[in-house]
């Protein structure tokens, strides 16, 4: 999910662009033992359930529960992330923050190569996690199946296509 020209494709398919999500800024979260907190600035670019095995893994659920902002948007105010690093099947590796004291996940889907427009956080973080409003279930290949999704938001085998794939 890079330029302008790829979250438009996105924001076609799931028909909601992030003007219409209306969250309170900043937007804040943190680990559960509180080590780690942070703002956003930003409203989100997009929010999504991510039914990848990684994120079945770090998360111990069936999906993560994501949500996208502007790199640039996030601020860490307290504490520091720690990364981990696993394939992905775009380019290279993803990098996923988490906090080192409780071990709380907190982001993902940035590249590891450090040049990432955006970062994933999960919504499980948020102080109010009640402002998650998923637009899409994404790598719905890996779905458990007793993992039961809304049939109303659309769903992709994996990444959503970028323009010109179709």
């Amino acid at each position: 999910m890079g330029d302008e020209t790829d979250q438009n494709e996105i924001f076609d398919h799931v028909g909601e662009h992030p003007e219409s999500m209306n969250m309170k800024l900043p937007i804040t979260g943190g680990c559960v033992c509180g080590a780690i907190r942070y703002e956003i600035k930003a409203e989100p670019t997009l929010m999504l359930k991510c039914h990848c095995r990684d994120c079945q893994h770090v998360t111990g659920s069936g999906y993560a529960p994501a949500f996208l902002v502007p790199a640039d948007a996030l601020r860490v105010t307290q504490g520091e992330l720690r990364y981990n690093f696993t394939p992905s099947i775009r380019r290279g590796k993803h990098k996923r923050g988490f906090c080192p004291e409780c071990g709380s996940r907190i982001t993902g889907g940035e590249f590891a190569e450090g040049d990432s427009p955006f970062v994933g956080l999960l919504a499980s973080s948020l102080d109010d996690p009640t402002a998650f409003n998923p637009q899409m279930d994404i790598f719905v290949s890996d779905a458990q199946p007793w993992d039961q999704m809304d049939p109303a938001i659309p769903k992709f085998e994996q990444y959503p296509p970028l323009p010109g794939s179709e």
